[in-house]
């Protein structure tokens, strides 16, 4: 069988009878495709009509051969771009035959060439499975090494949790807004990754406010310390507060109000999430 051959900007593997280029791949049909593979193989010669229909069509076979034979060039050409007009690959040379015009090169790998497409798969399914687990390994590793402060190693950031902020008012509108401040400020710390592990999706975080436990949050997610967040209307008035709290004492180590004014509302996530950052980097970053 002949190797997989380069010409132009395709690559053409006549086993499977596939034509590539760039990312995407043609299965030619089965006539066509041994058509092309004969035209390929002699290159620069003639090849009459007689030979192709020799040695791609049986002899016990019958069928319209002029009109099959046509189709299949008028196939090749359509998945090459090609024109009988003005050729680039299929050259037609009236009562004789045809003729592959292009270069070729012939230094694809033959390993690649004769690997059935069976092999392909099978070799992107394991190489698949080998990513999972390798994918898993870390994650687990991680999640003992938050758990156990003893199996950090290297690790040396600070790990802070930022908790949902809550919606204390009445107002619907508002949970659109505690879930942007949330996520804002989880967002900015995160700017700082290569001194904060930021936990912010774990489930422990979104319990009901009464249910909440700081040492638990604490010892489930390994983090020193948790932000909180509240929205609330005092008045007509919007405010939102927001403390950092060390868990190991549960005491209050940062706190900050933010009353903004209708205009203020349009950046309050930017606002805040900037004070947040800026109260952890100045008090456990050192600045």
């Amino acid at each position: 069988m002949m190797p997989v051959v380069r010409f132009g900007e395709f690559e053409f593997d006549p086993l499977p009878g596939e034509l590539r280029r760039g990312g995407a791949t043609t299965r030619l049909e089965p006539q066509p495709a041994r058509v092309l593979a004969v035209l390929v193989e002699r290159a620069g010669e003639v090849v009459s009509r007689d030979e192709l229909q020799q040695r791609v069509w049986s002899g016990d076979t019958f069928v319209d051969f002029e009109r099959g034979l046509n189709y299949c060039i008028a196939q090749i050409r359509a998945a090459l771009g090609d024109s009988a007009s003005e050729p680039r690959f299929i050259e037609t040379l009236p009562r004789r035959g045809y003729r592959f015009i292009a270069p070729l090169h012939r230094d694809v790998a033959p390993a690649r060439a004769r690997r059935p497409w069976y092999g392909r798969a099978a070799a992107a399914v394991l190489l698949a499975l080998l990513l999972t687990g390798a994918i898993s390994w870390t994650l687990t590793a991680r999640h003992r090494a938050s758990s156990q402060p003893g199996l950090q190693g290297a690790d040396t950031r600070v790990r802070i949790a930022v908790v949902p902020f809550d919606n204390e008012t009445d107002v619907a509108a508002y949970d659109r807004l505690a879930q942007t401040l949330t996520d804002a400020t989880v967002a900015r710390l995160a700017g700082h990754a290569d001194r904060l592990a930021v936990v912010g999706n774990a489930a422990v975080l979104r319990g009901p406010r009464k249910f909440r436990d700081v040492a638990a949050i604490g010892s489930s997610l390994g983090v020193s310390h948790v932000i909180l967040g509240q929205v609330q209307e005092i008045s007509g008035q919007l405010r939102i507060t927001t403390h950092l709290i060390r868990v190991r004492d549960q005491s209050h180590i940062w706190a900050h109000r933010f009353e903004p004014s209708a205009a203020e509302t349009a950046k309050l996530d930017r606002d805040v999430s900037e004070a947040v950052a800026t109260a952890v980097t100045g008090r456990l970053l050192g600045g």
